[in-house]
C-alpha cells in the first residue's frame, strides 16, 4: 500500500509512489502521483552545481481544460520544488515549463501524462529549452 503525501517537504533521493489527495472541494476522486520520498523537515532540495539541471517546455493535449489541470499542476510542482509556470492555450492545450533538477523534472513530466482525475491526456510534447525562468511556480494568463 502507498503512503499518503502529508507534506512538501520533500527530499530530492529516491522515489516511491503515493497518493495524492487533491481537495476534495477541487476534485472528485484521487490520483497516484509519483513523489520523491521525503526524509528531512528542511524542505525541498536544491540542486548542487555538479548535478544536472534542466529546463523543459511540455504542451499537454486532451481534454486539460475545465478539469483543474493548471491548479493541480502548480499544487505538485511546487511540491516537487520546481520552478516555472503553467497556463491554457487557446487551441485548448495547457502548457508549462519545468526548471530543476533533471530528474524532478522528469518525474513531474511522468506525472503530467495522467494529470488530475477529470483530466484524459491524449498526448505530450516535451522539448528541452535554453531560458531563464523565475524561482518559484506560477499559473499565468491563457495565451
Amino acid at each position: 500500500m502507498a503512503n499518503v503525501l502529508t507534506t512538501q517537504n520533500i527530499v530530492l533521493n529516491s522515489v516511491q509512489t503515493v497518493k495524492f489527495l487533491p481537495s476534495p472541494s477541487r476534485w472528485e476522486g484521487q490520483r497516484t502521483l509519483k513523489v520523491m520520498a521525503s526524509t528531512s523537515p528542511s524542505g525541498p532540495a536544491e540542486p548542487t552545481p555538479a548535478e544536472d539541471v534542466k529546463t523543459v517546455n511540455v504542451r499537454i493535449k486532451g481534454r486539460v481544460q475545465g478539469v483543474f489541470y493548471r491548479n493541480w499542476t502548480v499544487e505538485t510542482a511546487k511540491k516537487l520544488g520546481l520552478d516555472g509556470w503553467v497556463r491554457n492555450r487557446r487551441d485548448g492545450s495547457v502548457e508549462a515549463v519545468f526548471a530543476g533538477k533533471a530528474s524532478v523534472v522528469d518525474l513531474m513530466v511522468e506525472n503530467c501524462r495522467s494529470g488530475p482525475p477529470a483530466a484524459m491526456v491524449t498526448s505530450l510534447n516535451v522539448q528541452p529549452v535554453s531560458i531563464e525562468v523565475p524561482s518559484g511556480f506560477e499559473r499565468r494568463k491563457s495565451e
